[in-house]
């Protein structure tokens, strides 16, 4: 796109976009603060602490910036169209704001008395593997119910002040590196631990006849996906765990998974990229969307510490620590490099050929 007129044009509706949207869920966020303060009981759980670095305000806009800079660029290169984020309408926009501000009281709560498991309590002992069945981010339901699923986009785009969609879009660029000059209808893409299905929308709005497959262990969000893909063809979604799929060996040319690693034990973490180098084809790509690791940005090394005390993610501590290179070499994938995306990175493998 070299057309300065045609630049000027998309950036402009680039930013009539993003930028509002970024407003709204940063306003989500400051009056969550405020009301969390608010409710903050004498005598109760003390506030999250780090002697660690943070990024001051300035220095958040700075890299928040620097992210929709790259995402635009993806976008004049022709990496991937113009992004449409899908968020519904305004009844749907407000109605998933509801849903995320009525559970902040119980968010609080939970927090504040440390009680992390109630999803046990709820019916679904025993469906899942233990591991799963906690109440992450403290929210209710955990990953299980239906209320949880349509609230989870609305809770993760606050967390990251309007930017997960655009991290999530960093990891368009790897996989078209390899898609380039191939016919998308004759390649296979699985996303692990797909969630509501946002990433794959993104998925197909670049490769329409790309044949994806999402994976989730929760069948609520699972149904989310579906109602938030519907109309879009070839796409199956299953109900599995990463770490132990239900396909064929080197059956995929590329495997994707976007913020999962950081909410897996380090045995299943290990257990799931021994799965993506088994169901990846000699040359596939595999490419992980997650946090930043300790020692990644020495900016952020507070917040790593903030963030499993704000938000319940007991496995978070270990992820920060884990090795990736190491074992992706364990499991015949080699380390490309990894990019990084804001608060989180893109980490790139391919399988050896």
């Amino acid at each position: 796109m070299s057309n300065p007129l045609s630049r000027l044009a998309t950036g402009a509706a680039y930013g009539a976009s993003q930028l509002p949207r970024m407003a709204w869920y940063v306003g989500h966020g400051i009056a969550m603060r405020q009301l969390a303060r608010a409710s903050r009981v004498q005598g109760g759980r003390p506030p999250a602490r780090t002697d660690k670095p943070t990024p001051d305000r300035i220095r958040l806009l700075a890299d928040m910036a620097k992210l929709l800079k790259a995402d635009l660029e993806n976008v004049e290169a022709g990496i991937y169209p113009f992004p449409i984020d899908r968020d519904g309408g305004p009844w749907d926009v407000l109605e998933r704001s509801r849903l995320f501000f009525s559970d902040l009281p119980e968010v609080h709560r939970r927090r504040e008395s440390g009680r992390t498991s109630e999803v046990l309590e709820s019916g679904f002992r025993g469906k899942r593997p233990r591991y799963y069945l906690q109440n992450f981010h403290f929210q209710s339901g955990g990953w299980m119910t239906g209320d949880s699923a349509r609230r989870y986009d609305t809770q993760v785009e606050v967390l990251f002040r309007g930017t997960a969609n655009v991290m999530r879009r960093q990891a368009l660029p790897p996989l078209h590196e390899v898609f380039a000059g191939r016919d998308p209808a004759g390649l296979r893409l699985l996303d692990a631990g797909c969630g509501t299905g946002r990433f794959l929308d993104f998925v197909r709005q670049t490769w329409p006849r790309l044949p994806v497959i999402g994976l989730d262990l929760s069948e609520a969000y699972i149904g989310e996906a579906k109602s938030h893909l519907r109309g879009r063809g070839r796409t199956r979604l299953m109900v599995a765990k990463c770490e132990s799929i239900p396909l064929a060996d080197a059956s995929l040319d590329a495997v994707t998974s976007i913020f999962l690693f950081h909410e897996l034990p380090p045995k299943i973490r290990h257990g799931a990229l021994a799965e993506f180098g088994r169901v990846l084809k000699p040359g596939g790509r595999l490419v992980l969307v997650d946090s930043l690791q300790a020692g990644d940005n020495p900016a952020y090394e507070g917040s790593l510490e903030l963030f499993p005390q704000n938000f319940h993610e007991p496995y978070f501590s270990s992820y920060v620590k884990e090795d990736f290179g190491r074992l992706a070499r364990e499991h015949g994938l080699v380390h490309r490099r990894d990019v990084p995306a804001f608060v989180s990175k893109v980490m790139v493998f391919d399988k050896a050929g």
